[in-house]
């Protein structure tokens, strides 16, 4: 055997072998996200240690974010109208904490869609893929059971045209049934049975 030991994430098995392998439960299998902490003047393109962990997670089959953490403490301390002027002193776009999180659902496949009422939003984490029901049972399993349709408005039709109503008005809201695969930002309204 020759050259660096390969970490199981990136292993091959056959079909046969799929279940077995599975039932090992291997940490190393499950998919990684390096992230390197660097100082604030590299926070927006990285340095030479963080390109080395970058390069690490590359040959390892995983993907990488550098941060810088002072930065993210300070930010913490904030309020939103400081945050943006004090990331644009930085050259920063958007926040360390924003990339590590989209990065981590995008690495788990993960998304999110919105429900939204009189009294509050919610944001709930799905499967990229899921269709409407499942994305239902995840508020309830009785929605799955006894899902109905989806009244379903695009993120961005909600935000431009000033919610529900708007987006109504403007044509915008559509039924979605059984088969619809969720998108990630879509606010629903889900109808069922019970």
């Amino acid at each position: 055997m020759s050259g660096a030991p390969v970490p199981p994430r990136k292993a091959v098995v056959s079909a046969e072998d799929d279940k077995a392998w599975r039932m090992l439960q291997l940490l190393t299998s499950k998919p990684a996200l390096y992230v390197s902490n660097v100082d604030e003047a590299s926070a927006a393109a990285g340095n030479e240690l963080s390109g080395q962990v970058a390069e690490r997670a590359k040959r390892d089959g995983a993907d990488h974010v550098a941060i810088s953490a002072q930065i993210e403490s300070e930010i913490a301390m904030l309020d939103a109208a400081e945050r943006g002027e004090f990331l644009e002193t930085l050259g920063l776009a958007e926040p360390g904490l924003n990339k590590l999180i989209r990065e981590a659902y995008h690495l788990l496949g993960l998304q999110t869609y919105f429900t939204v009422g009189p009294k509050e939003a919610r944001a709930w984490t799905i499967h990229k893929g899921d269709t409407a029901p499942q994305a239902a049972g995840v508020i309830h399993t009785d929605f799955e059971k006894g899902f109905i349709r989806a009244e379903t408005i695009a993120y961005d039709d909600y935000v431009t045209l000033n919610g529900e109503a708007g987006a109504r008005d403007a044509g915008k809201l559509r039924l979605e049934g059984k088969d619809y695969a969720v998108k990630d930002g879509d606010v629903f309204h889900f109808r069922f049975n019970v």
